[in-house]
């Protein structure tokens, strides 16, 4: 993710920019690391506190460094700061992170317009000559940046397993990394990606945040995309029949313009290689929405058809819905399921879509849109009905939460009173500071979703090699299937208890039965022990050295 800067520059202060930023990348690559920039900012003269702050929100996401932007952004609130302005959590709060969410502009950076380019200290003058950043006191601070002993320890070990991390610049490029040295392989031994998750592509590690809008027709997930943007996207149509008919991905891009499924799925830069797969009846039902907007800078929005109910449901659509939200799903960092307080019926289709999300239960969020158009009374007697609905579907003891709203452009119903407003402004704020949330908490997400992929990853791995150990060496094979087959359920129940895992770790059977019957059990590969420790050891140490390693490089207290 791209940092915002406080406000706009002039041509010539971008200039000085880039030339900083260029004398402190000597290797090129257009990152700044840590170690770079604590002695380049010692050159401010600033207190290693105000530092420490400059760092916190230039590097927000905690990438690890700080690319041409980042470094802008730095450079500004080192100004701000010599300024005068004391660095507080206010000041984090109205940077244009933020800004880009509230739709605010820089306004309320007039009192700073007059803030050019912070003073560095003798920084021209190691321009000029070309001499390295500066070497003085702040060397020994830096010292504090060197690994720590266990980390040490672990880097030069004589273990073929181990994957250095001196070459990943960030979180984000170490998980890349391990992916495709560790995980990878062990996916593609067991066939994961056919009966788990799909493979992951660079891309995919450097995707925007996602947010998927899910729900019946006319519950009102265009228009709640379009109350977020202010704007009309390529493509949006608003009605009450089912007017979107395909799936939709809102992103940022330089211009507005709309590209076909079977161009984006091709695109190596885009995260959507993986949907070829559900072939060209669907490409034709996708489509990306490119539109410059500063939301879409932080965040890719996915709107899908409305899930139909009734007497449409017996119209087969000619690709796989389920499969698809299923996908889309486990991309997503966030999933809105919308619903209007006329349509609480919950269809079989959107029992099944809800039944795909199995796994995903910490990204989805429900809302009662369009909540307005009943009194006050009868919202609570909505809000009980839907409760009841949600209860039969998802299968948990735990309620959910359900924020209230009526996510659109025109002033709230006059009969909600002056207490069902209240309670709609306090709702609609909540899922808005949610939503501020997702790009903050991006790279935790992606940690979270690695770390949860690994372990699935290693209990399939598990669950294959036991069914082909099942199997007999010579003849029998067919019956031998089918009596696996049969018995899935007390097959995963070995597995289970052989290895001590909880019975929510265990994959669906019925799914995995569906999905086995394609397969010839005789076929699968045997226990390979080198691959399933690999990724043990990746658990267990490489990704947390990994999050120790790149973390605020003024933080000296860790």
């Amino acid at each position: 993710m791209e940092a915002l800067p406080l406000r706009e520059i002039s041509k010539q202060d971008e200039a000085g920019y880039k030339r900083w930023f260029e004398y402190v990348d000597a290797d090129g690559d257009g990152r700044i690391t840590g170690a770079d920039a604590v002695k380049f900012f010692a050159m401010s003269k600033l207190p290693k506190s105000d530092l420490k702050q400059v760092w916190a929100m230039a590097d927000s996401n905690r990438q690890g460094y700080l690319g041409l932007k980042e470094f802008i952004t730095a450079m500004q609130i080192i100004s701000v700061a010599q300024s005068g302005v004391e660095l507080t959590g206010d000041v984090l709060k109205r940077t244009g992170k933020q800004a880009a969410f509230m739709q605010m502009s820089y306004d309320s950076f007039a009192d700073w317009e007059n803030i050019g380019m912070p003073s560095m200290e003798l920084v021209e003058d190691h321009i000029r000559v070309r001499l390295p950043v500066a070497q003085n006191s702040q060397d020994q601070l830096c010292a504090l940046l060197e690994p720590k002993p266990s980390f040490t320890n672990w880097l030069f070990q004589k273990t073929p397993q181990k994957v250095s991390q001196d070459t990943a610049t960030s979180i984000i490029d170490g998980l890349k990394k391990l992916y495709f040295e560790k995980l990878k392989p062990l996916e593609m031994a067991y066939q994961f990606n056919d009966f788990v998750l799909p493979a992951l592509t660079e891309s995919d590690f450097d995707a925007k945040p996602m947010v998927m809008l899910l729900g019946q027709y006319s519950t009102g997930k265009t228009t709640f995309l379009k109350h977020l943007l202010k704007v009309d996207y390529p493509g949006c149509h608003v009605g009450p029949e089912p007017t979107t008919d395909r799936f939709i991905v809102v992103m940022g891009g330089p211009d507005e313009r709309t590209i076909p499924g079977n161009t984006a799925v091709v695109q190596s830069e885009m995260p959507f290689t993986g949907l070829s797969k559900f072939g060209a009846a669907f490409l034709t039902k996708f489509e990306c929405s490119l539109l410059s907007h500063p939301l879409l800078e932080h965040i890719t929005f996915v709107d899908t058809p409305g899930v139909l109910s009734g007497e449409k449901q017996r119209t087969q659509r000619s690709y796989d819905f389920t499969g698809v939200t299923e996908w889309f799903a486990a991309k997503c960092d966030l999933i809105l399921l919308l619903f209007d307080p006329h349509k609480l019926d919950i269809s079989d289709e959107f029992k099944r879509v809800i039944g795909s999300l199995h796994g995903h239960d910490d990204k989805i969020k429900v809302v009662l849109n369009k909540a307005d158009q009943v009194d006050t009374q009868q919202l609570m007697r909505v809000y009980g009905a839907l409760m009841w609905s949600l209860g039969k579907v998802l299968n948990t003891p735990e309620v959910m939460r359900v924020y209230i709203g009526s996510f659109n452009d025109k002033p709230l119903n006059e009969k909600l009173g002056p207490i069902g407003k209240e309670l709609f402004e306090k709702e609609q704020s909540d899922i808005l500071i949610d939503l501020m949330d997702i790009p903050r908490k991006a790279c935790d997400r992606k940690v979270n979703e690695f770390v949860k992929r690994a372990r699935a990853a290693k209990i399939h791995a598990h669950i294959i090699a036991h069914l082909k150990k099942e199997m007999p060496a010579m003849v029998g094979k067919n019956k031998a299937q089918q009596r696996l087959m049969v018995n899935l359920e007390d097959e995963f129940a070995k597995v289970q208890r052989e290895l001590h895992l909880p019975a929510g770790d265990m994959p669906n059977p019925d799914k995995f039965r569906e999905i086995l019957a394609r397969y010839n059990i005789d076929k699968f590969e045997k226990y390979k022990p080198k691959l399933i420790q690999a990724v043990e050891t990746m658990l267990a140490q490489d990704i947390p050295d990994l999050l120790n390693k790149f973390h605020n490089p003024y933080d000296f207290s860790r």
